[in-house]
């Protein structure tokens, strides 16, 4: 899509002759004789640039400048005047104005001014996206009591300095946590680090940690800054510590101990600042009790212990969840975004989330993919979920009359579902579309025990 500039001045020639070139060069101008008309063509289309002049009737550039920074204040403004003066150039810098273009102007100077502000103009809508799309991806979702719970730690913990144990299964949001810890801190202006102790090769996880010297080992080609050198002021993250092998632990004590490090390969210890959080998913408590955790380390990080819950324990925040990774995947990818039918969401809610909320993520992602429909609906689930799929399909024997083979698939199926909806009679027969006296007169005709499927 071509650039849409807005071109203000109080001289037809100027409007012409600026408009002639710049559509020349791909833009889409529209123009303007006064700031009240510059108005108008703003309410009528948004545009990614203005160029205005500053002597004008009415109102003139400078005062135009300064309700257009309350108006629209992330557009780029370039202001030119053949009366420049230091005084005025300094004003219009001071009220946002992106640039200050002197008349007669250059055509190939305001052209160039035009293209930096468009490109300044997208690297900052782009950050903003990023930085939207981090605190969406960083938000820890859920009004569920343990969810309160833990938010509530999380802000009591977050002003001090002492050093965080996260513990929690896979895909609870221990990062997450970390992370919303870090923000909330004296710290967040400072570098959040991070490591994930079980994908670093023993023999290189001292290296990343602590950093190396150029020569200290075959393949340090150069000075290398370890993660705790990257963190110093900030917060270290240390993520599946309870993989880290016994020697290192040792040796991570001893920095914690004494406030420095040493690079592999170095002499002189390096003073460092940082506030230390660890998670892990391993049973410490086992681990200690093997010999195959250090006491005294796990009693420096763990000066509290914060515990993410699984997403069973939390169902009541699936909707929010889902509908947050929908929004999320939907401005991500460009795409429309439908909703979920409480149907879908039954069996949604019912699946047991082995992988916590890291799996109903890619679940969702991949009903959007999967799904042509809105409301995304039961068939939708189902064939995203390979296991509802084929569970009934899998278990139709291959002989017997077609009513025989139809009697057992449904009957497998109203099986399925019931224990899906955790023996729910109405939410069965919602997600199956039946009413619920039909329902439950299909289970009498199958031989289904209503004891089976308490209500």
């Amino acid at each position: 899509m071509k650039p849409r500039v807005l071109l203000i001045d109080d001289d037809p020639g100027t409007l012409a002759s600026l408009s002639r070139a710049f559509a020349l060069e791909g833009y889409v101008v529209d123009t303007a004789s006064a700031a009240s008309q510059a108005f108008e063509r703003l309410a009528a289309e948004p545009v990614e640039a203005i160029l205005s002049d500053v002597v004008m009737p009415g109102m003139n550039g400078l005062e135009f400048l300064a309700e257009i920074r309350r108006r629209v204040p992330e557009v780029p403004v370039i202001l030119m005047s053949g009366q420049a003066t230091i005084e005025m150039a300094v004003q219009a810098t001071r009220l946002g104005a992106l640039d200050f273009v002197e008349k007669p102007v250059g055509l190939e100077r305001l052209l160039l001014t035009l293209r930096n502000a468009l490109r300044l103009d997208r690297l900052e809508r782009e950050n903003r996206e990023l930085l939207h799309y981090w605190r969406d991806e960083l938000a820890l979702i859920g009004d569920s009591a343990p969810m309160l719970a833990l938010r509530a730690l999380i802000e009591r913990a977050a002003p001090s300095d002492v050093s965080i144990l996260v513990l929690g299964e896979n895909g609870t949001g221990k990062e997450l946590v970390a992370r919303a810890i870090h923000e909330l801190s004296s710290r967040h202006d400072q570098p959040f680090v991070k490591m994930n102790c079980a994908a670093v090769p023993a023999d290189l996880i001292e290296s990343e940690l602590f950093g190396h010297e150029k020569g200290a080992f075959t393949g340090a080609v150069a000075q290398r800054r370890g993660r705790f050198d990257q963190a110093d002021g900030g917060t270290l993250f240390l993520d599946e510590i309870g993989d880290m092998s016994l020697a290192m632990q040792s040796k991570l004590l001893r920095v914690l101990e004494d406030g420095e490090v040493l690079r592999v390969g170095g002499a002189n210890p390096i003073r460092v600042d940082i506030r230390l959080i660890s998670a892990t998913n391993r049973d410490l408590g086992r681990l200690l009790s093997e010999n195959r955790f250090r006491e005294d380390l796990y009693y420096r990080i763990s000066t509290l212990s914060i515990r993410t819950p699984p997403l069973r324990e939390r169902r009541e925040d699936l909707p929010a969840l889902a509908t947050h990774f929908i929004r999320g995947a939907c401005r991500r990818n460009h795409w429309k975004e439908p909703h979920l039918s409480p149907e879908a969401l039954d069996i949604l809610r019912a699946q047991p989330y082995k992988g916590n909320v890291r799996e109903l993520r890619n679940l969702v992602e991949r009903l959007l993919i999967l799904s042509e429909s809105d409301p995304i609906s039961t068939a939708d689930v189902r064939t995203a979920l390979p296991s509802l799929a084929t569970s009934s399909r899998s278990a139709v024997p291959g002989e017997g009359t077609l009513y025989d083979l139809t009697q057992h698939y449904e009957r497998e199926v109203i099986r399925e579902r019931l224990r899906l909806m955790m023996g729910h009679i109405t939410k069965t027969a919602r997600s199956l579309g039946l009413e619920r006296s039909h329902l439950y007169k299909k289970c009498r005709q199958l031989g289904i025990e209503m004891r089976e499927t308490g209500d």
